[in-house]
């Protein structure tokens, strides 16, 4: 029985309200991933390596002490100096000048063919992925025609068919990764087109163009993402590959296979002539695979939990 207060008497006070809990805001996703990923010392070093490359590709021409195509006959084949840190070629060029102005054809190349790549293989990938049965069939057996030639070989064919220059190499190497991009894609959306979340907006009506970019496509893309860091690393190879073999720029452009065929010659007296060329490939391409093999552990669910936790 519970009693009542004396008349007169004054009431107790209420008891303090206990304090609600303050609550951080959640970070945006990409500011946690980009987080993440500076924790990861490989990668790190890697993304600024890449920055810097691009860099020095996209100011080349203010960067670079010489012209191109600037020839001096009395410093032919000059070994490194203060003057010419790369050394002369043949023709008394400053490799080092070509060496920084063959960046910006060689990532030209590599950033515009995994684009093609990332652009047309995610389009084919969605739509198998997605709506499945005969679509799906169809369109794998088209990226199965691709996958029976050899990557090199396809590229130089088609390069051979419509004839060099970066155009042709831009569009061949695309055409060799489409069906890359194309199952990986397809491979993502397979796993997420039956998630709940998709299923329940199905339900309520949503059209499959709502499903695909607000639902699909998203969650699907960190696959992607790595597939392309990868990509670049092989498209930059590829694209050295075939001007090595002169199906890539024309000279006198300076590009990095090119440079790298044209000093194979004079590997004996003149070292730095392939050396240097070669070691931009080799920096770029490792720089690119070690990215990507960072992001993919970024992006991983387990390991993204793992290192978000202190566990690596």
């Amino acid at each position: 029985m519970t009693q009542l207060p004396a008349p007169g008497a004054t009431p107790a006070a209420p008891p303090p309200a206990e304090p609600l809990p303050t609550t951080t805001p959640a970070r945006p996703r990409w500011r946690e991933t980009l987080g993440l990923l500076a924790r990861n010392p490989t990668a790190a070093v890697s993304a600024t390596v890449l920055v810097l490359i691009v860099l020095v590709a996209v100011f080349d021409e203010t960067l670079a002490p010489y012209g191109p195509n600037e020839q001096d006959p009395s410093l032919q084949l000059q070994p490194p100096s203060r003057d010419h840190p790369f050394g002369t070629d043949e023709f008394g060029r400053d490799v080092f000048s070509r060496v920084i102005l063959g960046a910006g054809t060689s990532l030209r190349v590599g950033f515009l063919s995994v684009a093609f790549a990332l652009v047309v293989g995610t389009l084919i990938g969605l739509v198998a992925g997605y709506y499945g049965r005969w679509v799906d069939d169809t369109l794998m057996r088209l990226m199965d025609v691709l996958f029976a030639f050899p990557a090199v070989l396809l590229a130089i064919a088609i390069v051979a068919i419509r004839g060099a220059g970066p155009a042709n190499a831009i569009l061949a190497i695309g055409i060799v990764y489409v069906p890359i991009f194309a199952r990986v894609t397809r491979a993502s959306v397979l796993g997420v087109r039956e998630e709940v979340y998709v299923r329940a907006s199905r339900s309520v009506g949503a059209s499959d163009w709502r499903l695909i970019t607000r639902h699909v496509l998203p969650n699907a893309a960190p696959p992607i993402i790595v597939q392309t860091s990868v990509s670049l690393a092989f498209a930059v190879l590829a694209e050295a590959a075939l001007s090595f073999l002169g199906l890539g720029p024309r000279r006198p452009n300076p590009s990095w296979g090119l440079m790298l065929a044209d000093g194979r010659g004079f590997i004996e007296q003149a070292w730095w002539y392939a050396v240097f060329p070669g070691l931009a490939i080799v920096v770029t391409v490792l720089c690119f695979n070690l990215l990507g093999d960072g992001l993919r552990d970024v992006l991983d669910p387990r390991q993204r939990t793992l290192m978000a936790g202190g566990g690596r």
